[in-house]
């Protein structure tokens, strides 16, 4: 799984009709209310939940049952039961699953365009239904840019924030200093430094732009480009705009990159491979992957980490992970608990041991001064968190993945078979708008 892009088009095909209660029935909660306004109470008799998610390899495993015991500590008469899945796209098609057989989770991660899918389907619980306001307080210490990430295209707030994280630039700091070059502060920067570093066998960085149904960091950092310099890859509703000239410069910067020999392609991380065999000088990666990048250097050199580059827009970034949903047919007990349970995992001092622990960016600016010997180690946790405000998310539509599956598919026919960049935007323009009118 790692951290890559999960994109798995929705199968709009599915009915979520006929949905059932998730998690183990229990026994009606003396408080736990239901009156419109009203928050949930904190269930006081026993009551069990479910938790489909997917941090089941590495750091995540004992990250995620951390949180759990922990919350079961302070909360003994709920139990959460953890239904763990290898990876995203398994996840997903669980759900999809367990929601049309009538035995949904009650808990489940997702991306946006999941709940999307599911909300339109009538499967997910409203905010407003557990906290008696769609805009409930814990919210506003959330950092910007995840709270504008919760709500659906109705305006209303159908998620709860997990496991967020943005995009860095990952070096090889010693390799750069030598070749008298600095981190690159601009993309026109970031362009000169990677052509400079490119001799040798050395390639500035190698990406994956992933596939038609998995789209990866490469596509993504195509989206950040065309939005750095000016560009609108989606408006609000997620109507198409994959072959506006921002796309096509974006597209055409990478490619010039490509030719000059400073840009390669590959799969499955190739940019931390060949980064951490002296074979690349950069790596545009997830900050959760710092464990993974400094596990693959390996001591070798000192391992370069900061911000993206800005372009003529200033800074721009775009959040990664996934939220959480609450499925409609979960008892009220269930409801109430699964609400104890977000909050919970969401405060400052659960969000500072998970973010310490998982290699996950808090989803609070008030978990930092908790994680100050994290931090002291870790500095790149800095400058990541810093972009939490301003990073965007793709519009939540349920065929917005499938776009991003077009979008990757473009970027390999211009950067592999040697397509020209608004030719292949064209196609997958096209491709896209038909995603849309299919909903």
């Amino acid at each position: 799984m790692r951290y890559r892009i999960a994109a798995v088009a929705a199968a709009a095909a599915l009915s979520l009709s006929a949905c059932a209660g998730g998690g183990t029935p229990a026994a009606t909660t003396t408080g736990a209310a239901t009156a419109s306004g009203q928050e949930l109470a904190v269930p006081t008799k026993p009551v069990t939940i479910t938790f489909e998610e997917a941090m089941t390899i590495g750091t995540l495993k004992p990250a995620m049952e951390k949180l759990v015991s922990d919350f079961q500590a302070k909360y003994p008469n709920i139990t959460v039961k953890l239904q763990g899945d290898p990876d995203y796209a398994t996840m997903y098609t669980k759900e999809k699953a367990e929601v049309q057989a009538g035995n949904a989770p009650t808990l489940g991660q997702a991306y946006e365009s999941w709940a999307s899918y599911f909300q339109s389907g009538g499967a997910l619980t409203p905010i407003s239904e557990l906290a008696g306001s769609d805009t409930p307080a814990e919210m506003s210490t959330f950092y910007k840019g995840v709270q504008k990430d919760l709500a659906l295209g109705d305006g209303k707030t159908w998620m709860w924030p997990f496991n967020k994280s943005v995009l860095i630039l990952f070096s090889n700091a010693d390799m750069l200093k030598a070749d008298g070059q600095n981190a690159p502060k601009t993309w026109d920067d970031y362009a000169s430094v990677m052509k400079a570093a490119s001799k040798g066998g050395v390639t500035g960085s190698t990406i994956d732009p992933g596939s038609a149904t998995a789209a990866a960091f490469g596509t993504q950092w195509f989206e950040i480009l065309d939005k750095s310099d000016g560009g609108t890859l989606y408006d609000a509703d997620g109507t198409p705009h994959l072959n506006d000239a921002g796309a096509v410069q974006a597209l055409t910067y990478m490619k010039s990159l490509k030719d000059a020999g400073a840009l390669a392609t590959g799969k499955n991380y190739p940019g931390e491979t060949a980064l951490g065999a002296k074979k690349g000088a950069f790596d545009i990666s997830s900050a959760a992957g710092y464990g993974f990048e400094k596990a693959t250097v390996g001591g070798k050199f000192n391992l370069g980490i900061s911000a993206l580059p800005a372009g003529p827009s200033g800074p721009v970034n775009e959040l990664t992970g996934t939220n959480i949903v609450v499925f409609k047919n979960a008892t009220a007990d269930q409801k109430a608990a699964a609400w104890t349970f977000l909050k919970f995992i969401t405060s400052p001092a659960e969000q500072a041991g998970w973010a310490s622990t998982s290699g996950y960016l808090p989803v609070t600016p008030q978990a930092l001064p908790l994680m100050q010997a994290f931090v002291a180690k870790n500095p790149y946790e800095t400058a990541a968190v810093s972009e939490l405000d301003t990073a965007f998310a793709l519009p939540p539509y349920s065929w917005i993945f499938k776009c991003q599956g077009y979008e990757a598919t473009a970027l390999q026919d211009v950067l592999d078979n040697g397509a020209a960049p608004a030719a292949a935007l064209n196609t997958a323009q096209t491709a896209c708008t038909a995603a849309k009118a299919q909903g």
